[in-house]
This record gives C-alpha cells, structure tokens and sequence, in this order.
C-alpha cells in the first residue's frame, strides 16, 4: 500500500474500533481501498471496539488551548526559517506570544468559521470546469465580487470527496478575501456526485498520489489565466486525506506560499527539503494515530530551516473542523479557522 492507502485504510479500522462504522462497514471500505477483503480481515484482526460515549456528543475543551510540546498558550506565534514549531528560536525560552497578523477583510463568520451562503452578495460561487492532465478536471470556486485581483487559496477536500462542506470552506475563503478553488480529486471517475459513498475511498485511494498534485498544479494553472485572481500569491489548506494532499503539494509544487495541512498523513521526511511554502499544521490532541508521526517531519522542517509551526488542541481528535461531524469540536475549529486566515495574511500578503 502506498501512504494514503494505508492512511485510509488505517482511518476505517480507527473509525470501526471507535465506535463509528460496522464491522461489515469497514471490511467494505477497506477492501475498496486495498483491493483484498483477506488484508481488511486481517488489519480489523488487531482491532477491539472500544466504548466511545455518546455518539455526536461534542468534547469539551480545555483552557487556555495550548500547544502539547511547550504548554505556551496557542496565541500566533509567528515562526521564521530557523525557529522551532513555538515560534521560538532553538534554545531559548518559549514565552506567550500576542497574535500577529489579522485576517482580511470580511464578514465575522467568514473570519470565525462560520457557514457562507452560496446566495451570500458579497462573493460569486459555483462549480468549474478547468483543463487537467488528460482530462477535464471538475471543482468549486469562489471568490469576492468585483475584480480583484484576488490571491488564490487551493482547498483538498477530505476521503468523502468534494462535499457540501467543503464547497462552505470555499465560500468562507472567498468571504475572507481569496480566491478559492475546491479541485474534485474524483473527475476522472465522473465527480463526486457520480459515485456512492462507500466508492469514494476506494477510487482515492486507487489514484496514484503524484496524479492529486498534478491536479491541482492545473487549478494554480487555471487560475492564472483569470483576470481576477493573483496567481502568484498562492496557498493551499486541505482536510485529513485532503491534509496529506496539502503537504504533497507544498513538496511537489515550489510556487506555493503558504499551507495549513489540518490533521492529514505526513510526507516522507526525505520529501521535506523541497518544501518552500510556509507551514502552518494543525491538529488534534485526541489524534494519536496522526500525531505519531509529526516529530519526526517537525525536526526535518527545522533542520532544513523551513518556516514551520504546529497547533495541537487539547480534547479535539481527528476532523474536529468538520461542523457536519461527529468529531467537530466548536472552540478548536474556531480558532483554527482564525489562525489559518492569518497565515494567509501573513505569507499571501
């Protein structure tokens, strides 16, 4: 299996031992991913459901959010090549920080994270259609009325596809100021309206990992050719499978300025040297099977002087950004929204 077959086939397994799917569910889902029902059986083998609470209950948040490897309260440090995830430089003490940056110019809900109405007056929004690698690749846009130009913010969506939810994020970005492209990672196989649920992991997890950025190196390239959008100014955000993809594209994608992978499968730590954009990763406390694996690629973006910061929630788990999830964690989600516009504002600007 390559890393996002085994990331999602790992997310089933989590999502049957937690409580959230069948067993006959995951065996479903995990098999369309890996191909052999023998391997599902065997990866459910090493599984105990385990009692989970009340289904939907939101968690409750600690306070004051902190960050889990310096307790320094989450307040906007802004790291610079050379400094570690607290914003500090190596060494030094890590002290509380005030915000830096401020998030464009925009509606409150659109800075907090709330939902944006496709019929909202201040942006225009709706599905595309743009030229892909051997194919007509299909997304949603948004951007703000008038003729910007605008920067230009990429957004992957989750392993259920492009969703309701994620056409909202596309709206709260372009509410924000952006230029914002959702790219439907399912064009080749009709959209994400043309196939089932259960189909939709499989045929991601089917796609050969360097095709996603192909595809959104050809929505950066679309965008170019619009007369309202700033091309050249250019971040990415992406959620769980759509996190993985953002940090695949930073590595294969030297134009990009900024990103906010959410709680998604790493690079290869090999891959960390090309990364030029500013990074911004934000996760769950909750999330061990994803937070593992940040140390490792948090020391090479440090020792290949990457401008790099983390966020950990305290009491949020993986997809806690999601307000059409179980896992959606309302505080956590909010401040993150605010802190990934601010990212924006600070490397697009």
């Amino acid at each position: 299996m390559n890393d996002f077959q085994r990331y999602l086939a790992e997310e089933f397994a989590e999502d049957y031992q937690e409580g959230r799917i069948t067993r006959r569910q995951a065996l479903k889902l995990i098999a369309s991913v890996t191909g052999s029902l023998v391997i599902a059986n065997s990866i459910l083998a090493a599984c105990t459901p385990v009692e989970t609470g009340t289904p939907g209950a939101a968690p409750t948040v600690a306070a004051p959010l902190t960050t889990a490897t310096t307790g320094v309260p989450v307040t906007g440090t802004t790291p610079t090549a050379g400094m570690d995830a607290t914003g500090e430089t190596p060494g030094t003490t890590p002290t509380e920080a005030a915000p830096t940056g401020a998030a464009p110019t925009g509606a409150g809900t659109a800075a907090t994270g709330g939902m944006v109405s496709p019929d909202d007056p201040d942006i225009e929004a709706g599905a595309v259609q743009f030229p892909g690698e051997g194919a007509t690749l299909m997304g949603y846009q948004a951007r703000p009325k008038g003729n910007g130009p605008f920067a230009v913010v990429l957004v992957c969506h989750e392993n259920r596809g492009l969703t309701a939810h994620i056409q909202d994020v596309t709206r709260r970005l372009a509410k924000a100021g952006y230029a914002a492209l959702a790219v439907d990672l399912l064009s080749r196989q009709g959209g994400t309206a043309a196939l089932t649920l259960d189909d939709i992991p499989g045929a991601l997890g089917n796609t050969p990992p360097e095709q996603f950025v192909q595809d959104f190196v050809s929505g950066w390239n679309y965008l170019k050719g619009q007369p309202y959008a700033q091309a050249e100014r250019v971040g990415m955000v992406g959620f769980c499978f759509g996190g993985g993809v953002t940090w695949r594209v930073a590595v294969g994608m030297p134009e990009l300025r900024a990103a906010v992978p959410y709680y998604g499968p790493l690079p290869p730590v090999e891959d960390v040297p090309k990364i030029q954009a500013a990074v911004l990763a934000i996760y769950g406390e909750l999330d061990q099977r994803i937070n593992q694996g940040i140390p490792p690629v948090e020391e090479a973006m440090k020792q290949n002087n990457k401008t790099f910061a983390k966020i950990i929630y305290p009491n949020a788990d993986h997809a806690f950004h999601n307000d059409t999830g179980q896992r959606y964690h309302a505080e956590a989600a909010m401040d993150a929204w605010t802190r990934t516009l601010a990212w924006f504002e600070q490397y697009l600007a």
